[in-house]
């Protein structure tokens, strides 16, 4: 597919293909339809073919009305729209992607109590199931996200949960959530999604001028942004990052110091290098 079409593609971001998945962007809806159909000819063309069943519609403007037509067939619009497991918002917004990081993290959660309910595990093993099983699933595609305070608390929420369900405890127990989490070593999520968009930063920094990382963060966008309160964007959110951590865009091309700095580790991987060097001593 990708050797048919190589002539119709339009440079990143406008045209991504992974796999059998493609995804098409233009500036205006007459453009995208003529796009979309080109594509579905050439793929006609060449005996292969366009689910009409499953590629939708999705804009940006509030203001745009109807939908495109490909092959006599009118796509379904839609508000969002799954793409590698991302759920995009036709407004920018992250509920969806959020609601959707949550309920896959609770049902990796749910498919390994079977080894953190069990009070015969140490809290060591534990935490590194959760560090390296459970919590990955709640961070998929966190670099890209521009978070708000209701964001982080929602997962930091999620968390708190997991972790006082697998000690065994609850609020009539009165202990404080820090303990639980100093307990098995958790960094907390809302610091662990910082280091991973700082990180995401710092590669996309020292990516070279061609690469979909350099493009996507040097983009420029036509158009004022509306009257009232203006969205939270990746940028601002990033800008915060920086300032937390002290770090400076310029020093990212030293990635030893910028991962330094950028890092948040959980204490329980320090306990284990700890521990480690003590054994080797002792040895």
């Amino acid at each position: 597919m990708d050797t048919v079409t190589r002539d119709i593609q339009r440079p990143a971001p406008y045209t991504l293909l992974y796999a059998d998945d493609v995804f098409l962007a233009s500036d205006s809806k007459n453009d995208l339809e003529q796009l979309v159909q080109k594509w579905d000819d050439r793929l006609t063309q060449y005996g292969l073919r366009l689910n009409l069943n499953k590629t939708e519609f999705l804009t940006t403007d509030p203001h745009e009305t109807g939908t495109i037509t490909v092959s006599g067939s009118d796509l379904p619009r839609t508000e969002r729209f799954k793409y590698l497991v991302s759920t995009l918002s036709a407004n920018g917004e992250l509920r969806y992607e959020i609601a959707s990081r949550i309920n896959a993290t609770w049902m990796k959660w749910r498919s390994t109590t079977g080894v953190l309910y069990d009070r015969h595990i140490n809290k060591r093993l534990k935490s590194k199931i959760y560090r390296n099983v459970v919590r990955p699933v709640a961070l998929y595609g966190s670099e890209c996200w521009p978070t708000i305070k209701d964001n982080e608390r929602r997962l930091a929420v999620m968390e708190t949960k997991m972790l006082r369900w697998t000690s065994g405890v609850t609020r009539l127990d009165h202990i404080r959530n820090e303990d639980i989490r100093d307990r098995y070593g958790v960094a907390p999520i809302v610091e662990k999604l910082r280091e991973r968009r700082l990180r995401r930063y710092g590669h996309a920094i020292r990516a070279n001028e061609n690469s979909l990382a350099k493009i996507g963060l040097n983009i420029e966008v036509d158009g004022k942004r509306p009257k009232g309160r203006p969205k939270q964007r990746w940028l601002d959110t990033l800008d915060g990052d920086l300032k937390a951590s002290r770090l400076h865009p310029d020093q990212a091309f030293d990635r030893a110091k910028w991962r330094s700095q950028s890092r948040r580790a959980d204490p329980a991987v320090n306990r284990t290098k700890t521990e480690e060097k003590e054994e080797e001593e002792i040895n």
